[in-house]
């Protein structure tokens, strides 16, 4: 095989455009998934059952479809439900970048939901009694008490999962967003150099996912030690 990297090489300022958009779109989704993800799971350990189920038939609905059909899903059905709805001549125009946004966000929060539930869980409730025999409320004590803890004890799991959303970003070529894989795939096919472009993503996300792996293995060692 000839190979000619070249190419990449004179894509790389294209690639990193498109790099930029893929991290803005995890810090975004993650930062977005894990404040509804919190707010779900507090609504999944209310006591108030209606809110409870809610909560659970969303996290269990998202977390057993593929992200991929949901991009679909919301990127062609929401704007002609909202055309029908409104009553409007043509479709919402949303744009495959505020798509992209709004679902990793809604996908992402059921998971995030699971790992906060979780932390919560993993925190004695001789605590929140303590709490209340201080005179805090609910609020207060979870504010206050109980979800920093929880952070603190997740923060490996939620690192993990944002590195799984980091590849996860890359189904956003599908309705022709420009991502980091979208950008090659671009690139590919207008040089007609498939293999070398698809290996120099292949070698970008391995080191970029590995390495941060590795740094979250080191952290989850240090907050065990610090317990």
């Amino acid at each position: 095989m000839n190979l000619d990297f070249s190419v990449v090489v004179n894509a790389l300022p294209y690639l990193w455009k498109g790099m930029q958009y893929t991290l803005q779109l995890t810090a975004t989704s993650a930062v977005g998934g894990l404040f509804f993800g919190t707010l779900l799971a507090l609504l999944r350990l209310s006591s108030n059952k209606i809110l409870s189920n809610l909560a659970a038939g969303y996290v269990n609905l998202m977390r057993s479809i593929p992200l991929v059909l949901v991009i679909f899903w919301f990127f062609f059905l929401v704007p002609l439900m909202a055309q029908a709805v409104t009553g409007a001549e043509r479709p919402l125009q949303i744009g495959a970048e505020r798509t992209a946004m709004i679902t990793f966000i809604l996908f992402e929060a059921a998971y995030f939901c699971e790992i906060m539930r979780a932390g919560i869980q993993s925190i004695p409730r001789g605590q929140v009694h303590s709490a209340y025999a201080l005179g805090l409320t609910y609020g207060q004590s979870m504010r206050l008490v109980i979800l920093p803890q929880a952070f603190r004890n997740m923060i490996p799991v939620l690192l993990t999962q944002t590195i799984i959303l980091f590849q996860d970003t890359s189904l956003v070529y599908v309705i022709s967003a420009t991502d980091f894989v979208g950008a090659a795939s671009k690139i590919a096919q207008r040089d007609s150099r498939l293999v070398e472009m698809y290996l120099f993503v292949a070698a970008v996300y391995f080191v970029l996912c590995y390495t941060l792996s590795y740094l979250v293995k080191l952290l989850q060692k240090r907050i065990a030690v610090i317990r």
